[in-house]
Protein backbone atom coordinates (compact mmCIF):
# COMPACT_ATOMS: atom_id res chain seq x y z
CA UNK A 1 0.00 0.00 0.00
CA UNK A 2 1.36 3.41 -1.01
CA UNK A 3 1.45 6.07 1.69
CA UNK A 4 0.26 9.61 1.00
CA UNK A 5 3.14 11.97 1.79
CA UNK A 6 2.61 15.58 2.77
CA UNK A 7 5.81 17.60 3.22
CA UNK A 8 4.03 20.87 3.92
CA UNK A 9 1.55 20.09 6.68
CA UNK A 10 1.87 23.64 8.05
CA UNK A 11 2.00 25.34 4.68
CA UNK A 12 4.91 27.72 4.05
CA UNK A 13 5.71 28.14 7.76
CA UNK A 14 8.13 25.22 8.12
CA UNK A 15 9.98 25.76 4.80
CA UNK A 16 10.45 29.47 5.59
CA UNK A 17 11.63 28.81 9.17
CA UNK A 18 13.94 26.01 7.97
CA UNK A 19 15.44 28.27 5.32
CA UNK A 20 16.12 31.05 7.85
CA UNK A 21 17.89 28.62 10.20
CA UNK A 22 20.03 27.32 7.32
CA UNK A 23 20.97 30.91 6.42
CA UNK A 24 21.78 31.76 10.04
CA UNK A 25 24.03 28.73 10.48
CA UNK A 26 25.74 29.41 7.15
CA UNK A 27 26.25 33.10 7.94
CA UNK A 28 27.82 32.38 11.32
CA UNK A 29 29.95 29.54 9.99
CA UNK A 30 31.26 31.48 7.00
CA UNK A 31 32.12 34.55 9.06
CA UNK A 32 33.91 32.42 11.67
CA UNK A 33 35.88 30.66 8.95
CA UNK A 34 36.83 33.98 7.38
CA UNK A 35 37.78 35.29 10.83
CA UNK A 36 39.99 32.27 11.52
CA UNK A 37 42.19 33.10 8.54
CA UNK A 38 43.13 36.47 10.06
CA UNK A 39 44.04 35.56 13.60
CA UNK A 40 46.92 33.96 15.44
CA UNK A 41 47.39 30.32 14.54
CA UNK A 42 46.77 29.27 18.13
CA UNK A 43 43.27 30.80 18.00
CA UNK A 44 42.39 29.56 14.51
CA UNK A 45 41.15 26.17 15.68
CA UNK A 46 38.65 27.80 18.02
CA UNK A 47 37.13 29.93 15.27
CA UNK A 48 37.03 26.99 12.87
CA UNK A 49 35.37 24.77 15.48
CA UNK A 50 32.76 27.46 16.15
CA UNK A 51 32.16 27.80 12.41
CA UNK A 52 31.80 24.05 11.90
CA UNK A 53 29.40 23.70 14.81
CA UNK A 54 27.37 26.67 13.57
CA UNK A 55 27.01 25.31 10.03
CA UNK A 56 26.34 21.75 11.22
CA UNK A 57 23.76 22.88 13.77
CA UNK A 58 22.12 25.18 11.25
CA UNK A 59 21.80 22.43 8.65
CA UNK A 60 20.54 19.89 11.19
CA UNK A 61 18.03 22.36 12.67
CA UNK A 62 16.88 23.28 9.16
CA UNK A 63 16.27 19.60 8.38
CA UNK A 64 14.20 18.85 11.45
CA UNK A 65 12.21 22.08 11.33
CA UNK A 66 11.27 21.05 7.80
CA UNK A 67 10.46 17.55 9.07
CA UNK A 68 7.92 18.89 11.58
CA UNK A 69 5.82 19.65 8.50
CA UNK A 70 6.29 16.13 7.11
CA UNK A 71 3.53 13.57 7.52
CA UNK A 72 2.18 10.37 6.02
CA UNK A 73 -1.57 10.65 6.14
CA UNK A 74 -2.28 6.99 6.90
CA UNK A 75 0.13 6.47 9.81
CA UNK A 76 1.72 8.36 12.73
CA UNK A 77 5.47 8.99 12.66
CA UNK A 78 7.97 8.53 15.48
CA UNK A 79 11.71 9.14 15.82
CA UNK A 80 14.57 7.11 17.25
CA UNK A 81 16.57 9.33 19.60
CA UNK A 82 20.07 7.82 19.21
CA UNK A 83 19.96 7.91 15.41
CA UNK A 84 18.49 11.40 15.39
CA UNK A 85 21.24 12.76 17.63
CA UNK A 86 23.85 10.79 15.67
CA UNK A 87 22.82 12.71 12.56
CA UNK A 88 23.70 15.97 14.36
CA UNK A 89 27.14 14.60 15.29
CA UNK A 90 27.75 13.47 11.70
CA UNK A 91 26.86 16.92 10.38
CA UNK A 92 29.20 18.75 12.77
CA UNK A 93 32.13 16.33 12.39
CA UNK A 94 32.10 16.12 8.59
CA UNK A 95 31.50 19.84 8.13
CA UNK A 96 34.34 20.38 10.59
CA UNK A 97 36.72 18.23 8.53
CA UNK A 98 35.99 20.29 5.44
CA UNK A 99 36.31 23.62 7.22
CA UNK A 100 39.55 22.70 9.02
CA UNK A 101 41.02 21.46 5.75
CA UNK A 102 40.35 24.78 4.02
CA UNK A 103 41.19 26.78 7.14
CA UNK A 104 44.70 25.34 7.34
CA UNK A 105 45.41 24.59 3.67
CA UNK A 106 43.95 27.76 2.22
CA UNK A 107 41.94 28.30 -0.96
CA UNK A 108 43.87 25.84 -3.11
CA UNK A 109 41.90 23.89 -5.68
CA UNK A 110 42.65 20.57 -4.01
CA UNK A 111 41.64 21.83 -0.55
CA UNK A 112 38.39 23.33 -1.84
CA UNK A 113 37.41 20.25 -3.84
CA UNK A 114 38.31 17.83 -1.05
CA UNK A 115 36.83 19.95 1.72
CA UNK A 116 33.69 20.70 -0.29
CA UNK A 117 33.18 17.03 -1.13
CA UNK A 118 33.57 15.93 2.50
CA UNK A 119 31.30 18.71 3.74
CA UNK A 120 28.68 17.99 1.07
CA UNK A 121 28.72 14.28 1.87
CA UNK A 122 28.32 15.23 5.52
CA UNK A 123 25.23 17.29 4.72
CA UNK A 124 23.75 14.44 2.67
CA UNK A 125 24.67 11.86 5.32
CA UNK A 126 22.98 13.95 8.00
CA UNK A 127 19.82 14.14 5.89
CA UNK A 128 19.52 10.45 5.10
CA UNK A 129 20.65 9.33 8.56
CA UNK A 130 17.98 11.59 10.04
CA UNK A 131 15.45 9.97 7.70
CA UNK A 132 16.67 6.54 8.84
CA UNK A 133 15.77 7.57 12.39
CA UNK A 134 12.10 7.92 11.48
CA UNK A 135 9.81 5.16 12.70
CA UNK A 136 6.49 4.31 11.09
CA UNK A 137 4.55 1.20 10.12
CA UNK A 138 5.98 1.04 6.64
CA UNK A 139 9.13 1.07 4.54
CA UNK A 140 10.97 3.90 2.76
CA UNK A 141 12.01 3.66 -0.86
CA UNK A 142 14.19 6.22 -2.67
CA UNK A 143 14.59 7.07 -6.33
CA UNK A 144 18.30 6.63 -7.04
CA UNK A 145 18.59 9.40 -9.63
CA UNK A 146 16.91 12.00 -7.41
CA UNK A 147 19.02 10.97 -4.40
CA UNK A 148 22.17 11.35 -6.52
CA UNK A 149 21.01 14.81 -7.58
CA UNK A 150 20.51 15.82 -3.94
CA UNK A 151 24.06 14.69 -3.10
CA UNK A 152 25.48 16.65 -6.04
CA UNK A 153 23.59 19.76 -4.86
CA UNK A 154 25.04 19.31 -1.37
CA UNK A 155 28.62 18.92 -2.63
CA UNK A 156 28.44 21.87 -5.04
CA UNK A 157 26.82 24.09 -2.40
CA UNK A 158 29.42 23.15 0.20
CA UNK A 159 32.33 23.76 -2.16
CA UNK A 160 30.91 27.15 -3.11
CA UNK A 161 30.41 28.00 0.57
CA UNK A 162 34.00 27.12 1.48
CA UNK A 163 35.26 29.17 -1.45
CA UNK A 164 33.16 32.12 -0.26
CA UNK A 165 34.51 31.74 3.29
CA UNK A 166 38.12 32.13 2.19
CA UNK A 167 37.61 34.50 -0.75
CA UNK A 168 34.84 36.93 0.20
CA UNK A 169 35.73 39.34 3.01
CA UNK A 170 33.02 42.00 3.03
CA UNK A 171 29.99 41.62 5.28
CA UNK A 172 27.32 42.10 2.60
CA UNK A 173 28.94 39.73 0.05
CA UNK A 174 29.27 37.11 2.80
CA UNK A 175 25.62 37.63 3.71
CA UNK A 176 24.71 37.02 0.08
CA UNK A 177 26.81 33.84 0.07
CA UNK A 178 24.96 32.68 3.20
CA UNK A 179 21.60 33.17 1.48
CA UNK A 180 22.83 31.20 -1.53
CA UNK A 181 23.97 28.40 0.76
CA UNK A 182 20.62 28.48 2.58
CA UNK A 183 18.83 28.10 -0.76
CA UNK A 184 21.14 25.24 -1.75
CA UNK A 185 20.77 23.37 1.56
CA UNK A 186 16.99 23.77 1.47
CA UNK A 187 17.01 22.67 -2.16
CA UNK A 188 19.07 19.62 -1.26
CA UNK A 189 16.60 18.73 1.51
CA UNK A 190 13.47 19.00 -0.58
CA UNK A 191 15.14 17.27 -3.53
CA UNK A 192 15.93 14.38 -1.22
CA UNK A 193 12.35 14.37 0.07
CA UNK A 194 11.07 14.29 -3.52
CA UNK A 195 12.96 11.01 -3.95
CA UNK A 196 11.01 9.39 -1.10
CA UNK A 197 8.21 6.87 -1.42
CA UNK A 198 6.52 5.16 1.53
CA UNK A 199 5.17 1.63 1.27
CA UNK A 200 2.87 0.88 4.21
CA UNK A 201 2.50 -2.50 5.88
CA UNK A 202 -0.93 -4.12 5.60
CA UNK A 203 -1.65 -3.42 9.27
CA UNK A 204 -0.57 0.22 9.07
CA UNK A 205 -4.03 1.84 8.93
CA UNK A 206 -4.97 0.17 12.23
CA UNK A 207 -1.74 1.10 14.05
CA UNK A 208 -2.45 3.06 17.22
CA UNK A 209 0.93 4.68 17.47
CA UNK A 210 4.33 4.78 15.86
CA UNK A 211 7.39 3.17 17.49
CA UNK A 212 9.85 5.59 19.04
CA UNK A 213 9.10 9.09 20.30
CA UNK A 214 6.42 11.11 18.54
CA UNK A 215 7.47 13.98 16.31
CA UNK A 216 6.10 16.65 18.64
CA UNK A 217 7.50 15.21 21.87
CA UNK A 218 10.98 14.72 20.41
CA UNK A 219 11.63 17.32 17.73
CA UNK A 220 10.41 20.49 19.45
CA UNK A 221 12.48 20.10 22.68
CA UNK A 222 15.40 18.71 20.68
CA UNK A 223 15.51 21.73 18.38
CA UNK A 224 15.81 24.13 21.30
CA UNK A 225 19.44 23.15 22.01
CA UNK A 226 20.93 23.83 18.55
CA UNK A 227 18.73 26.92 18.14
CA UNK A 228 20.00 28.36 21.44
CA UNK A 229 23.58 27.53 20.43
CA UNK A 230 23.16 29.42 17.16
CA UNK A 231 21.85 32.46 19.05
CA UNK A 232 24.78 32.34 21.48
CA UNK A 233 27.21 31.92 18.59
CA UNK A 234 25.63 34.96 16.96
CA UNK A 235 26.28 36.98 20.12
CA UNK A 236 29.94 35.87 20.19
CA UNK A 237 30.37 36.72 16.52
CA UNK A 238 28.70 40.12 16.82
CA UNK A 239 31.03 41.12 19.65
CA UNK A 240 34.02 40.68 17.34
CA UNK A 241 34.26 43.84 15.21
CA UNK A 242 36.25 42.20 12.43
CA UNK A 243 33.57 39.59 11.84
CA UNK A 244 30.99 42.32 11.30
CA UNK A 245 33.10 44.95 9.56
CA UNK A 246 35.02 42.60 7.30
CA UNK A 247 38.58 43.59 6.39
CA UNK A 248 39.49 46.99 7.84
CA UNK A 249 43.07 47.47 6.69
CA UNK A 250 44.73 44.46 5.09
CA UNK A 251 43.98 45.75 1.58
CA UNK A 252 45.36 49.20 2.42
CA UNK A 253 48.86 49.59 0.90
CA UNK A 254 49.79 51.93 3.74
CA UNK A 255 49.16 49.17 6.27
CA UNK A 256 52.61 47.65 6.10
CA UNK A 257 54.10 46.38 9.32
CA UNK A 258 56.37 48.82 11.07
CA UNK A 259 59.98 47.65 10.64
CA UNK A 260 61.79 46.45 13.72
CA UNK A 261 58.66 45.45 15.69
CA UNK A 262 58.24 41.71 16.25
CA UNK A 263 55.04 40.34 14.67
CA UNK A 264 53.86 38.80 17.93
CA UNK A 265 53.82 42.20 19.58
CA UNK A 266 51.56 43.53 16.88
CA UNK A 267 48.80 40.95 17.40
CA UNK A 268 46.14 42.17 19.85
CA UNK A 269 45.52 40.21 23.01
CA UNK A 270 43.29 37.13 22.98
CA UNK A 271 43.65 36.83 19.21
CA UNK A 272 40.98 39.47 18.60
CA UNK A 273 41.41 42.55 16.48
CA UNK A 274 40.96 45.99 17.91
CA UNK A 275 38.12 48.28 16.93
CA UNK A 276 38.70 49.18 13.25
CA UNK A 277 38.36 52.86 14.16
CA UNK A 278 41.56 52.62 16.17
CA UNK A 279 43.54 51.86 13.04
CA UNK A 280 42.85 55.38 11.77
CA UNK A 281 42.92 57.30 15.03
CA UNK A 282 46.43 56.47 16.18
CA UNK A 283 49.60 58.07 14.74
CA UNK A 284 51.23 56.21 11.89
CA UNK A 285 54.54 56.14 13.73
CA UNK A 286 53.03 54.31 16.68
CA UNK A 287 53.00 50.53 16.98
CA UNK A 288 52.35 49.28 13.45
CA UNK A 289 49.27 47.37 12.36
CA UNK A 290 49.11 43.62 12.36
CA UNK A 291 50.98 41.75 9.68
CA UNK A 292 48.02 39.97 8.16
Amino acid sequence: MQGTIDGFSYGAVTPAAAFLMACLGAALGLRCTTRSLRTERSFRAGWLALGATSIGSGIWTMHFIAMTGFSVEEVPIGYDKPITFASLAVAIVMVGIGIFLVGYRGATRMALVTGGTITGLGVASMHYLGMAGMRLDGQFEYDTVTVSLSVVIAVVASTAALWAAVSIHGFLPSLGASVVMGVAVSGMHYTGMAALRVHLHPSAPTAAHAPGDSAGSLLVPMLLGPACFLLLAAVVVMFDPLVVMGTPDWDDPRAARTPGIPAQRQVPRFGTYADPASFHSRPRDAVGPVDW
